[in-house]
């Protein structure tokens, strides 16, 4: 799990492993993360864009921005909370992400939330 703060905006990430969507054999790992974007500042804020950086277990890296998230730009009063699911494919059993949310205030006041570095690592069976 990962979490931080920015500005009141308290970003929650927690991932798991998707073995049913993933082959190992193949070289492909799949893992889900859900993500939690909580306002707990005094003021209204809207996500407007993303920015992922996935680094596989090789160290190789991959940048992600765009609009929203799933579809949508949620705009979030204060004690409003929003969380989604995305997906995550690497050619390795681990990798890690982290990043920022592009945010916008009413005002027209932008900042960058904070996702803090998180990792995604195929769970090992102990015998």
């Amino acid at each position: 799990m990962s979490e931080a703060v920015t500005e009141g905006i308290r970003i929650t990430v927690r991932t798991s492993y998707v073995p049913e969507r993933s082959n190992p054999g193949s070289s492909y790992w799949f893992f889900a993360y859900e993500v939690t974007i909580a306002n707990e500042s005094d003021e209204p804020a809207q996500l407007l864009t993303r920015h992922w950086i996935i680094t596989d277990g090789d160290g190789s890296v991959e940048e992600v921005v765009g609009d929203g998230v799933v579809g949508e730009t949620p705009f979030l009063e204060p004690g409003e909370a929003f969380t989604y699911t995305s997906f995550c494919p690497l050619r390795t059993e681990s990798g890690t992400m982290c990043g920022t949310y592009g945010m916008v205030r009413p005002d027209g006041r932008k900042f960058d939330a904070v996702i803090a570095p998180f990792t995604m690592s195929e769970p090992y069976t102990i015998n």
